[in-house]
């Protein structure tokens, strides 16, 4: 039973999504080379779900969508609203804020244009800002290859706190004070001088 209950662990832990029993069954049937029923399975399911009630846990085992998971304790949901709100506060790379402009003011904009524009490749920003869902897939170009067009997210929109594209700055506004710029033949002080 011991075994047992370590594997059915396992596997609700590492499903992304709720599994079933269906899925828990055909798992550990393969596992083992043998039909487990569906009622050792829920009983086992019901020996981890007593466990994981104690005190001693943050997280428990949640019977949803026909399907279990592992889900935390609705009374540490404050901390980890603050671990998700400094995870989404995380300051961008210098790359993948120049990424982010150019989608934001050329958009819909292919990764081609994207690196024609930046002269570098964007394969690993792209992928970050997908990750991070500032970035969006807005479907695909009308070109050969028909390659994917990307755009800016609602979350994107939430990130920098405005409420349509309208609000970013217009391009002039950003243009620097050239008597502020130091020149290439100027000498700059060193930090710490």
């Amino acid at each position: 039973m011991r075994l047992l209950q370590n594997h059915v662990e396992a596997l609700i832990f590492c499903a992304s999504e709720p599994i079933s029993i269906d899925e828990l069954q055909s798992c550990l049937s393969e596992l083992f080379d043998t039909v487990i029923p569906e009622e050792e399975v829920l009983q086992t399911i019901e020996v981890l779900t007593e466990k994981y009630e104690n005190g001693n846990f943050a997280f428990q085992i949640c019977q949803m969508s026909e399907g279990y998971q592992f889900l935390t304790k609705p009374e540490f949901q404050p901390s980890i609203a603050v671990l998700l709100k400094q995870n989404s506060k995380k300051r961008l790379s210098k790359a993948a804020l120049e990424t982010l402009a150019i989608i934001a003011y050329k958009q819909p904009i292919t990764k081609g244009q994207l690196e024609q524009i930046r002269g570098v490749s964007c394969d690993y920003t792209i992928q970050k800002l997908l990750e991070k869902e500032l970035v969006a897939i807005k479907g695909k170009a009308e070109t050969a290859g028909r390659p994917i067009l990307y755009g800016t997210s609602k979350k994107f929109m939430e990130y920098f706190g405005i409420n349509s594209l309208s609000d970013l700055p217009l391009p002039k506004d950003l243009k620097v004070d050239e008597s502020k710029v130091p020149q290439a033949n100027e000498n700059i002080p060193a930090e710490g001088s």
